[in-house]
C-alpha cells in the first residue's frame, strides 16, 4: 500500500538532484534505468545534509542536522519517513546493505562542518574527506555491483579515490565562498589568504594522483550498468581540474569556475564515443 508514497519520495530525490547539479543529473542518466532511483536517493540525502549546513544560516543549524539525524534513524527503524527524501534514502540504504558506519562517517563530517573552520594535520584532513566524500563514493558502488562483495572489496580503494578527487575539486572551486563566507580552510598547511603557485601544485598533484588511481583500478572495472555514468562524471571533473590548473593561484580567490551547457554536451559526446568504441 506504500508503493505510491515511494514512487513520490523517488521522483523528490530526482528532483532535488537535478535542481542542485545538472552535471551530476547529467551523469547519473547514462547508469542504467534500474540503479538511477537508487543514486538519486543517495545524492537527496547528502545534498540535503550539505544544505543544512553551508547555507541555512538564518536557523539553528545545530538543532535542525540533530532533527535530521534523528529522523533518518526513525526511518531506519520504522521503514517510512513522511520526509520523501529520508523515506527515499532509507530504501536504498536496506536494499543494498549499506552499513550504519558509512552513515555515521558521513554525517559526522557534516556536523564537523557546524564549528570546525581549520583542518590542521593530514589525520584530520583524511578524516573528513573520508566522511563527506569517500563513503559516498562506497555508498554508490554498493548500488553499482548490487551485492556483490568480492567486486566491492575490489572496487572500494578506487571508489573512494574518485571520491577523494571529486571533493578536493569542489574545495578548490569553492575556495572563495568556503574562506571568505565559511571562514573554512580544508587544506593543511597550506595559507589559503596567501596561496601560492607551489602550494597550488601541491593540490592539483594530489587530485590528479587521485584521479588516475580511480581511472586504472576502477571506472575500467565497473559494472557495464554504472561505467558510463560514472565516466561521464569523472570527464567533467578532470575538465574543472583543467581549467583550475590555467588560474593563476593569486586570482583563484577571484574566479569561479565552471564548465558551460555546451561545453558539458561536447564532453558527453566524446566520451559516448569512446564508451561504444571500446576504448574506456
Amino acid at each position: 500500500m506504500k508503493e505510491l508514497f515511494d514512487s513520490v519520495s523517488n521522483r523528490c530525490s530526482e528532483l532535488v538532484t537535478k535542481k542542485y547539479s545538472t552535471s551530476f543529473s547529467m551523469a547519473v542518466n547514462m547508469l542504467s534505468p534500474k540503479i538511477r532511483a537508487d543514486i538519486y536517493n543517495i545524492y537527496g540525502f547528502v545534498r540535503f545534509a550539505d544544505e543544512i549546513v553551508d547555507t541555512f544560516h538564518d536557523y539553528n543549524k545545530e538543532k535542525l542536522m540533530a532533527h535530521f539525524e534523528r529522523d533518518y534513524y526513525f526511518a531506519i527503524e520504522e521503514g517510512i519517513s513522511l520526509n520523501p527524501i529520508l523515506n527515499s534514502f532509507q530504501q536504498t540504504v536496506k536494499k543494498y546493505n549499506i552499513p550504519d558506519h558509512m552513515v555515521q562517517a558521513f554525517l559526522k563530517s557534516m556536523k564537523a562542518d557546524l564549528n570546525k573552520t581549520e583542518y590542521n594535520t593530514k589525520e584530520e584532513y583524511d578524516e573528513y574527506i573520508y566522511g563527506s566524500a569517500d563513503v559516498v563514493g562506497l555508498m554508490c558502488l554498493k548500488v553499482f555491483v548490487n551485492g556483490d562483495d568480492e567486486m566491492f572489496n575490489k572496487l572500494k580503494d578506487a571508489a573512494m579515490r574518485l571520491g577523494s578527487a571529486f571533493q578536493k575539486v569542489n574545495f578548490l572551486r569553492d575556495l572563495k565562498d568556503d574562506f571568505e563566507l565559511l571562514n573554512r580552510s580544508y587544506f593543511p598547511n597550506i595559507d589559503l589568504g596567501k596561496l601560492d603557485q607551489a602550494s597550488k601544485q601541491l593540490i592539483i598533484d594530489e587530485i590528479e594522483a587521485d584521479f588516475n588511481y580511480a581511472y586504472t583500478n576502477g571506472i575500467l572495472k565497473l559494472p557495464v550498468e554504472a561505467k558510463f555514468g560514472v565516466y561521464m562524471a569523472y570527464r567533467y571533473y578532470r575538465r574543472l581540474l583543467k581549467k583550475l590548473k590555467s588560474v593563476p593561484s593569486e586570482k583563484i580567490m577571484d574566479t569561479r569556475i565552471r564548465i558551460s551547457d555546451p561545453m558539458k554536451i561536447n564532453l558527453l559526446a566524446r566520451s559516448y564515443v569512446k564508451y561504444k568504441l571500446n576504448i574506456i
